[in-house]
């Protein structure tokens, strides 16, 4: 195949991949796919499946001998474009038993947020995805099973319910530009919300009262989602051992700094949470936490910040706030609006009891807070955006995302600051790296023993309880989320790929430096980890 042909299937492999799922495009930064929300009908995601069998038997043809070493790794990379919605589809089959699946894409953030176009434009996007909803919502209803797992039934329903809120956004939003733009904001929400009031009822008195605990994926699933999210077929134990071995390391760490500080583990933790800012405090100690970060980047030399880099710290939008304690919205590759990042970080609710307030803020310690910062900003999510922003990599290598490189960079880089003396004292700033890698090390063990060893939820919050140190109803809230996210073993997967790498080259091919390993690293984009060998060494070539 000439080189113009595979370009070609290139473009039409993830136009199609893009075509089940719209709002990934928008997240890139293509708002020709403004609008549009996925495929949740039956028959129309059938169709896509054909479809896609079609472009695999035609990447399948391709012969090697045609294409470049560069090529023959984005055919790869659109092999595993359009595995992992099929695996999705067809065999977890998690668009029948995952109401979360259809309600995770109604965000407006993309269309508020960014000013890639005048806010007239934007709020066509807004008012055609609105008054797409009732359809999408109904088509989804339609396909999920009567019996559901429980913890997947009960997150939908708490998104449900703070989605309304999230569309009174959209129209103040609209509703600041024009009143007229505003009042046609409002009607499309009234379909909007209707629709989500349907599918949130038989939530509540349908699908909850028959919910059962089956949510595990099965050893034999839990492999192949390994493989065709991160192209890993290195066996799951072996992932386990690696990983309960980095969380004794960290353990062996923790304990080390309580024993010279004479102090224990949990004195260690109460010193961190005792120093917070208080409520009105605390988005501005995030935007100083913010440029500090940066600042320790550019001195150490760790990674080129590209010029541009700007980022605005904001509340994170209401209806986010259950499932997100800070995140990162970064500017996609293809956006051309700016380089602007939004880092959110969640208020306490007013509404809370002051004991519950006080909770959230002792969560959210400073030195907790700046652990954050380093893996949402610098030089973290924001600085590895910027990067893929910059690459000059292939279409594939621009829109493949793979979780366990995006989260396990923005975790190494916790690791990275403390190893080059973040902090002050730096010892405080180590312990809240720590109790997070902890965090990390038992998510990726409780995703194994929850999806291959018959784990209870109440087993998987028993380890996070007594290994990282959380007390029951945080160490309970991970736990529900392994059943329905497998995949937040991608934190200390990536990280502990990605040291593995740097042992094997930073002396070899970088004589040392880490920003030129971090510049080269992040210039592949986001591949899956099975690669990043292989990058690598073509890197060195």
């Amino acid at each position: 195949m000439a080189n113009d042909e595979f370009d070609a299937l290139e473009r039409e492999v993830v136009d199609h991949v893009f075509e089940l799922y719209p709002p990934s495009a928008v997240g890139l930064g293509l708002h020709a796919y403004d609008g549009r929300l996925p495929l949740s009908d039956r028959s129309a995601t059938d169709r896509w499946l054909s479809e896609a069998a079609h472009f695999e038997a035609r990447l399948k043809k391709v012969g090697t001998e045609n294409l470049s070493e560069d090529r023959q790794i984005d055919r790869l990379l659109l092999e595993l474009l359009l595995a992992g919605p099929r695996f999705d589809l067809a065999e977890v089959q998690e668009f029948d038993r995952n109401p979360m699946v259809y309600l995770a894409s109604l965000s407006m953030t993309s269309y508020i947020a960014r000013e890639y176009a005048p806010v007239p434009k934007r709020v066509e996007g807004i008012v055609r995805l609105l008054e797409a909803i009732p359809a999408y919502l109904e088509g989804g209803r339609r396909r999920l099973r009567a019996v559901l797992p429980k913890p997947f039934v009960s997150l939908a329903i708490s998104m449900a319910q703070g989605l309304p809120s999230h569309f009174a956004e959209a129209e103040d939003f609209a509703r600041r530009e024009s009143p007229a733009l505003g009042d046609r904001v409002a009607a499309a929400r009234t379909q909007a919300e209707a629709g989500i009031q349907t599918l949130l009822e038989d939530l509540q008195t349908r699908r909850l009262p028959k919910a059962s605990d089956a949510f595990a994926l099965g050893p034999e699933l839990y492999q192949r989602l390994l493989y065709v999210r991160e192209g890993i077929e290195r066996p799951f134990a072996e992932i386990e051992k690696a990983g309960r071995a980095d969380l004794e390391r960290n353990q062996r760490r923790l304990e080390q700094i309580a024993r010279e500080s004479g102090k224990t583990i949990p004195q260690l933790l109460e010193h961190l949470n005792v120093d917070h800012p208080v409520a009105a405090e605390l988005i501005p100690t995030a935007r100083s936490l913010v440029e500090g970060a940066r600042r320790f980047v550019e001195e150490h030399a760790l990674a080129t910040i590209p010029e541009g880099a700007r980022v605005r710290v904001e509340e994170t939008p209401a209806w986010g706030r259950s499932l997100s304690t800070a995140s990162m919205e970064s500017p996609g590759p293809f956006e051309t609006s700016s380089d602007e990042g939004i880092y959110y970080v969640t208020p306490v609710d007013p509404a809370w009891t002051p004991a519950q307030q006080e909770e959230w803020l002792r969560s959210l310690n400073r030195e907790m807070l700046a652990n954050i910062t380093a893996h949402e900003v610098y030089p973290g999510h924001y600085l590895q955006f910027l990067h893929l922003r910059r690459a000059k990599g292939s279409l594939a290598r621009k829109v493949y995302l793979s979780p366990s490189f995006v989260e396990g960079w923005a975790h190494y880089s916790e690791q990275l600051v403390i190893e080059e003396g973040f902090g002050a004292p730096a010892v405080d700033a180590e312990v809240a790296q720590l109790h997070d890698a902890l965090l990390r090390d038992c998510r990726l063990l409780s995703s194994i023993g929850l999806h291959t060893a018959g784990w209870s939820v109440a087993r998987a919050t028993e380890l996070i309880e007594k290994e990282a140190h959380f007390e029951h109803h945080p160490a309970e809230r991970e736990a529900i989320r392994g059943t329905y996210n497998p995949e937040y073993f991608c934190y200390t997967l990536g990280k502990l790929a990605i040291l593995d790498v740097r042992a094997k080259v930073l002396r070899t091919q970088f004589g040392g430096s880490l920003r030129g390993f971090h510049d080269t690293l992040l210039d592949f984009g986001c591949p899956p980890l099975g690669l990043l060998e292989r990058l690598m060494a073509r890197a060195a070539a």
